[in-house]
């Protein structure tokens, strides 16, 4: 029977998971510190003389217009010798849209009330021949509730054998994972990927891809879940033995010149394209932790 426009509706299935996706969110944060610090500890090649890295973790508070808890989150980053800089944040938010903001979220227009978790990770690499990586995986609840994410792989190079072979690997690790839930996902997020992650100004691709999904509720709240932590695990799995095939390896100034100047498609695209960036902006999220993303050297020819 239709629900009458006087009767409240129902909240989605989301708030019963938002103890869980928290802890899972910070959980997988803290697997994902220990496994790049361990590649710290491991290095033997290029700047193997430089103490490795370990990372440094600050909490913020989100401010709200009335002093109210609007939640808050941590900000992890290690800048060491195999990675230049690489920041694993935690956020868990809520409050209300904006105005002007709400409008441009599903569930928000009529109820401007929002909870968010999620973890965002963004790694800049030393070696210009180990690929920088993006990563997040989030869950949002208005009257609406869905799960968002993915990740992707950026080499400095597209076209040599060996940044082929390291986006295989990548694109295999998101295949089993999404193949383990429905065999539909993968090739409708690698193409959602290949769409998000493109500079229109350049007509180019920012990196070799992955998968990108967002608004995603099957009707399953705890299915999706589950796809979402195995999405995590996937990048846990595959990005940590990328690195370590290739961080060992000599490069020349010539190869770190060409990293700066393909930095600056990164920044490029953080900056006008990305919905995460805004999304943060948006929400009076902490501005260091979501320009975290940004390299800590560039250039632009």
């Amino acid at each position: 029977m239709p629900q009458s426009p006087d009767e409240p509706v129902a909240p989605p299935p989301h708030h019963a998971l938002k103890p869980a996706a928290q802890a899972w969110f910070e959980t997988l944060r803290d697997r994902l510190c220990a496994a790049f610090e361990a590649i710290e500890d491991a290095q033997d090649g290029p700047l193997s003389n430089v103490p490795p890295g370990r990372f440094d973790r600050t909490a913020w508070q989100r401010p709200t217009p009335d002093g109210s808890d609007g939640g808050g989150g941590a900000m992890s980053v290690m800048r060491g010798r195999v990675f230049e800089k690489v920041g694993v944040n935690v956020s868990t938010v809520w409050g209300e849209f904006s105005p002007e903001f709400r409008a441009q979220i599903p569930g928000a227009e009529s109820d401007p009330r929002f909870w968010a978790s999620g973890i965002s990770l963004v790694a800049h690499m030393q070696s210009p021949l180990v690929p920088a990586a993006h990563f997040n995986t989030r869950m949002l609840i208005t009257t609406r509730g869905w799960f968002g994410g993915g990740g992707d792989l950026t080499p400095m190079r597209l076209d040599t054998p060996e940044a082929v072979a390291d986006a295989a690997d990548f694109h295999a690790a998101f295949l089993a994972a999404c193949d383990r839930h429905d065999p539909g996902y993968y090739p409708e997020f690698k193409a959602w990927c290949d769409r998000y992650f493109f500079l229109p100004h350049r007509g180019e691709p920012r990196g070799a891809g992955g998968i990108f999904f967002d608004h995603h509720f099957t009707g399953d709240a705890e299915a999706d879940f589950a796809f979402t932590r195995d999405v995590g695990l996937a990048f846990l799995e595959a990005f940590p033995r990328i690195v370590r095939r290739r961080m060992n390896e000599s490069w020349t100034q010539a190869d770190r010149e060409h990293q700066l100047v393909r930095r600056g498609r990164y920044v490029e695209f953080n900056l006008i394209h990305d919905r995460g960036t805004l999304f943060g902006l948006k929400t009076g999220g902490n501005v260091e932790a979501i320009l975290m993303s940004l390299p800590p050297a560039v250039k632009w020819p």
